[in-house]
């Protein structure tokens, strides 16, 4: 055998003497942070449902967000922002209506789960003469659409809080 293997017999006495306060170092730091921890319990807690909105990575609410992006899983997607909140969809053709296209903006305003955190716009286009022409949504397109996602959101809320 040409090379030289290193073992703790043969390793430097330095680090070996290196190893024991390491391995001191952090069972003491363990205890510290189990004696620091051990003071956290008690009722003080937050409450799972009002920690569950909160506790996020990204800058809205998480319930809606991902309602949103569920709701409108079945078209394509142009931009998805979670920490800005908005998700705009490209146009989408229903295969039982070509001549119809549908485009939806939908923006979260805030961190809690509300219905006034949600605005929802959406575009119609009808084919006529072999061109896109805009052509009026109806509101109830609209609201039936912010019900779903709403729905959706409160759904996910409850199964992720237990209840």
């Amino acid at each position: 055998m040409t090379g030289t293997i290193l073992t703790s017999r043969t390793a430097p006495v330095s680090a070996r003497s290196r190893f024991p306060i390491r391995r001191a170092l952090g069972v003491g730091l363990g205890v510290i942070a189990v004696a620091m921890l051990s003071g956290c319990g008690g009722k003080d807690r937050v409450a799972p449902d009002m920690a569950a909105s909160r506790v996020t990575t990204i800058g809205v609410n998480s319930y809606l967000w991902r309602a949103s992006l569920d709701t409108l899983s079945f078209m394509p997607l142009v931009q998805a922002d979670s920490s800005g909140g908005v998700i705009v969809t490209d146009w989408y053709t229903n295969p039982s209506n070509p001549g119809e296209r549908v485009k939806v903006s939908v923006t979260i305003l805030d961190q809690d789960l509300r219905a006034d955190a949600l605005r929802i716009a959406a575009s119609r286009e009808v084919a006529q003469g072999g061109y896109w022409v805009a052509a009026p949504v109806q509101a109830a397109t609209v609201q039936k659409l912010e019900d779903v996602i709403l729905t959706r959101a409160r759904d996910l809320r409850r199964n992720s809080v237990g209840g």
